[in-house]
């Protein structure tokens, strides 16, 4: 483990350069370029709130805001597992090249979402406005939130990558599965909707769950997130990244010649 991260840093002037460069092509040729950064999660908001403020009217205040507060940093996990699947896999023009350090390709596709997360911040807070919330002291908890989503879908990442490799099915599976988890996440309704005996449990069996109520509870309600479910997670994100870090390791040497 400390050796793919002392890599990681060593090449950070690589990886840098590798999300810059994604930033600017993901959406070069097109007229709006980099608006589409703020468009893409806008445009998900509009279609969700129509759905569930008017066909299937849910009962939550400023629900637009509400639900733009969880949909962010889902677009940044479910971005970063669908793309970051197939970071090796598809990359074999770099994995071939010498001393080349592969955990920098999976780390690119995290950090390339998270910017794109880190840049849609100042809509959120716009829209908040407009409803007339606004962000509050209790943001000082905003970067642990941050920090251990990071380092959980940073673990995840790592792990799919490196077995994906092998499996390539597996990248396919993945994308199933997180459209499945996405109704299973408190982000198009709210946790209070589910009956209190499960309420607990679902939510403690859903690590995504346990981060976007801890982002409502900053932006939406003004409040701390609990922090006995969020504290755990952060401590067992820790362990699965060292885990994921040793998996990454173990397979490295066939990345090669596997792709």
């Amino acid at each position: 483990m400390l050796r793919n991260f002392r890599e990681l840093y060593q090449y950070r002037g690589l990886l840098i350069s590798l999300v810059q460069r994604e930033l600017k092509a993901r959406y070069r040729g097109s007229v709006l370029g980099f608006f589409w950064t703020f468009l893409n999660p806008a445009l998900h908001m509009v279609v969700y709130s129509l759905i569930f403020s008017v066909f299937m009217r849910q009962r939550i205040e400023n629900y637009t805001f509400y639900m733009f507060v969880g949909l962010l940093p889902w677009i940044w996990f479910s971005s970063s597992m669908t793309g970051g699947a197939s970071a090796i896999s598809d990359r074999r023009d770099l994995m071939t090249k010498v001393r080349f350090p592969a955990q920098v390709l999976p780390a690119t596709v995290v950090a390339t979402n998270l910017c794109n997360y880190v840049f849609s911040l100042p809509l959120m807070v716009g829209l908040g406005a407009f409803f007339g919330i606004f962000p509050s002291w209790h943001v000082v908890v905003f970067p642990l939130v941050l920090l251990t989503q990071l380092c959980f879908t940073l673990a995840l990442v790592y792990v799919v990558s490196a077995l994906n490799v092998t499996f390539r099915d597996l990248q396919h599976i993945i994308a199933n599965l997180i459209m499945m988890l996405f109704f299973l996440t408190p982000i198009i309704f709210s946790v209070d909707s589910i009956p209190e005996n499960l309420r607990r449990v679902v939510v403690l069996a859903n690590p995504m769950a346990i981060l976007v109520t801890s982002y409502q509870a900053i932006f939406y309600k003004q409040q701390l997130p609990d922090m006995g479910p969020l504290l755990s997670l952060m401590g067992l994100s820790f362990v699965l990244l060292w885990g994921a870090a040793q998996i990454f390791e173990s397979r490295r040497e066939e990345f090669a010649e596997s792709i």
